[in-house]
Protein backbone atom coordinates (compact mmCIF):
# COMPACT_ATOMS: atom_id res chain seq x y z
CA UNK A 1 0.00 0.00 0.00
CA UNK A 2 1.24 3.31 -0.99
CA UNK A 3 0.86 6.13 1.78
CA UNK A 4 -0.47 9.37 0.59
CA UNK A 5 2.96 10.91 1.82
CA UNK A 6 4.73 10.03 -0.76
CA UNK A 7 1.98 10.77 -3.36
CA UNK A 8 2.48 14.81 -3.20
CA UNK A 9 6.27 14.76 -4.14
CA UNK A 10 6.04 12.55 -6.38
CA UNK A 11 3.56 14.37 -8.71
CA UNK A 12 6.16 17.78 -7.85
CA UNK A 13 8.29 15.48 -9.05
CA UNK A 14 6.20 14.36 -12.11
CA UNK A 15 5.23 18.59 -13.27
CA UNK A 16 9.14 19.63 -12.66
CA UNK A 17 9.90 19.47 -16.09
CA UNK A 18 6.99 21.44 -17.34
CA UNK A 19 7.62 24.20 -14.90
CA UNK A 20 11.48 24.63 -15.83
CA UNK A 21 11.78 27.98 -16.87
CA UNK A 22 15.19 28.95 -17.90
CA UNK A 23 17.36 31.79 -17.42
CA UNK A 24 18.93 33.47 -19.73
CA UNK A 25 21.58 35.68 -20.70
CA UNK A 26 19.89 38.89 -22.44
CA UNK A 27 22.26 40.34 -23.59
CA UNK A 28 24.08 37.54 -25.49
CA UNK A 29 20.99 36.27 -26.41
CA UNK A 30 19.99 36.47 -29.94
CA UNK A 31 16.24 37.15 -29.73
CA UNK A 32 15.08 37.80 -25.98
CA UNK A 33 12.00 39.37 -26.90
CA UNK A 34 10.58 35.69 -28.15
CA UNK A 35 11.49 34.14 -25.12
CA UNK A 36 8.24 33.38 -23.84
CA UNK A 37 6.84 32.32 -27.41
CA UNK A 38 10.29 30.16 -27.74
CA UNK A 39 9.84 28.92 -23.90
CA UNK A 40 6.27 27.15 -24.87
CA UNK A 41 6.97 25.80 -28.03
CA UNK A 42 10.15 23.99 -26.18
CA UNK A 43 8.19 22.74 -23.48
CA UNK A 44 5.63 21.30 -26.14
CA UNK A 45 8.67 19.43 -27.64
CA UNK A 46 10.03 18.58 -23.79
CA UNK A 47 6.50 16.63 -23.24
CA UNK A 48 6.86 15.09 -26.98
CA UNK A 49 10.40 13.84 -26.28
CA UNK A 50 10.31 12.83 -22.38
CA UNK A 51 7.24 11.32 -20.02
CA UNK A 52 7.74 11.90 -16.55
CA UNK A 53 4.47 9.32 -15.87
CA UNK A 54 5.89 6.93 -17.87
CA UNK A 55 9.21 6.64 -16.50
CA UNK A 56 7.39 6.86 -12.66
CA UNK A 57 5.54 4.13 -13.57
CA UNK A 58 8.26 1.67 -14.92
CA UNK A 59 10.58 2.78 -11.50
CA UNK A 60 7.61 1.75 -9.64
CA UNK A 61 7.38 -1.65 -11.41
CA UNK A 62 10.82 -2.44 -11.20
CA UNK A 63 10.65 -1.23 -7.19
CA UNK A 64 8.12 -3.41 -6.47
CA UNK A 65 9.71 -6.60 -8.50
CA UNK A 66 13.01 -5.60 -6.43
CA UNK A 67 11.50 -5.48 -3.09
CA UNK A 68 9.45 -8.96 -3.37
CA UNK A 69 12.47 -10.61 -4.75
CA UNK A 70 14.26 -9.47 -1.76
CA UNK A 71 11.85 -10.08 0.80
CA UNK A 72 11.29 -13.96 -0.85
CA UNK A 73 15.00 -14.44 -1.04
CA UNK A 74 15.44 -13.44 2.77
CA UNK A 75 12.76 -16.26 3.18
CA UNK A 76 10.39 -13.64 4.64
CA UNK A 77 6.79 -13.70 3.14
CA UNK A 78 4.83 -11.59 5.52
CA UNK A 79 7.01 -8.67 4.57
CA UNK A 80 7.06 -9.46 1.04
CA UNK A 81 3.93 -7.16 0.19
CA UNK A 82 5.74 -4.12 2.26
CA UNK A 83 8.51 -4.43 0.96
CA UNK A 84 6.69 -4.46 -3.08
CA UNK A 85 4.98 -1.52 -1.97
CA UNK A 86 7.84 0.62 -0.54
CA UNK A 87 10.12 -0.35 -3.93
CA UNK A 88 7.32 0.90 -5.90
CA UNK A 89 7.48 4.01 -3.81
CA UNK A 90 11.25 4.28 -4.48
CA UNK A 91 11.43 3.17 -7.75
CA UNK A 92 8.56 5.55 -8.57
CA UNK A 93 9.87 8.69 -7.42
CA UNK A 94 13.43 7.49 -9.41
CA UNK A 95 11.64 7.37 -12.47
CA UNK A 96 9.64 10.42 -12.63
CA UNK A 97 12.97 12.38 -11.35
CA UNK A 98 14.45 11.20 -14.55
CA UNK A 99 11.92 11.98 -16.90
CA UNK A 100 11.80 15.13 -15.56
CA UNK A 101 15.35 15.80 -16.01
CA UNK A 102 15.09 14.71 -19.56
CA UNK A 103 12.34 17.40 -20.12
CA UNK A 104 14.62 20.29 -18.57
CA UNK A 105 17.27 18.52 -20.82
CA UNK A 106 15.19 19.06 -23.71
CA UNK A 107 13.94 22.60 -22.84
CA UNK A 108 17.62 23.90 -22.23
CA UNK A 109 18.60 22.41 -25.87
CA UNK A 110 15.68 23.52 -27.37
CA UNK A 111 16.58 26.90 -26.04
CA UNK A 112 20.29 26.99 -26.51
CA UNK A 113 19.29 26.26 -30.75
CA UNK A 114 17.12 28.77 -30.44
CA UNK A 115 20.05 31.40 -30.08
CA UNK A 116 19.62 31.66 -26.26
CA UNK A 117 22.39 31.78 -23.65
CA UNK A 118 21.15 29.39 -21.01
CA UNK A 119 22.67 30.27 -17.69
CA UNK A 120 20.82 27.36 -15.55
Amino acid sequence: MVRSGFVAPLLLLLLAGCAYKPVIDAKTSAHPERYDADLAECRELAKEGANPGGSAAGGALIGAGVGAAFAAATGNRDAAGRAAGGGAVLGGAKGAGTGANEQRTIVRNCMNGRGYRVLN
